[in-house]
């Protein structure tokens, strides 16, 4: 995980880079994998649910709200 980062529109958006090609989902699968290590959550508890095929994706996360918030706020505060 890179931290957040912010567009030229405001929106802010947590940065990861993975080095998994982005063919056949391989990147999709280390990015899930990637968040489910850094979060300390199994990897069906992160699902991608938009931008499958795009580079900015929606994703979710089951489990407690407040625990993941604070471990994604550790990540760096939203510029």
């Amino acid at each position: 995980m890179e931290g957040w980062e912010t567009d030229s529109s405001g929106t802010s958006h947590l940065k990861a880079r993975v080095c998994a090609a982005p063919e056949s989902g391989k990147a999709n699968a280390a990015l899930i994998d990637l968040i489910a290590d850094m979060l300390g959550v199994s990897r069906s508890s992160v699902s991608i649910i938009s931008g499958e095929k795009a580079r900015l994706k929606i994703i979710a996360i089951a489990g407690d709200t407040s625990a993941l918030a604070a471990k994604l706020e550790s990540f760096g505060a939203a510029k």
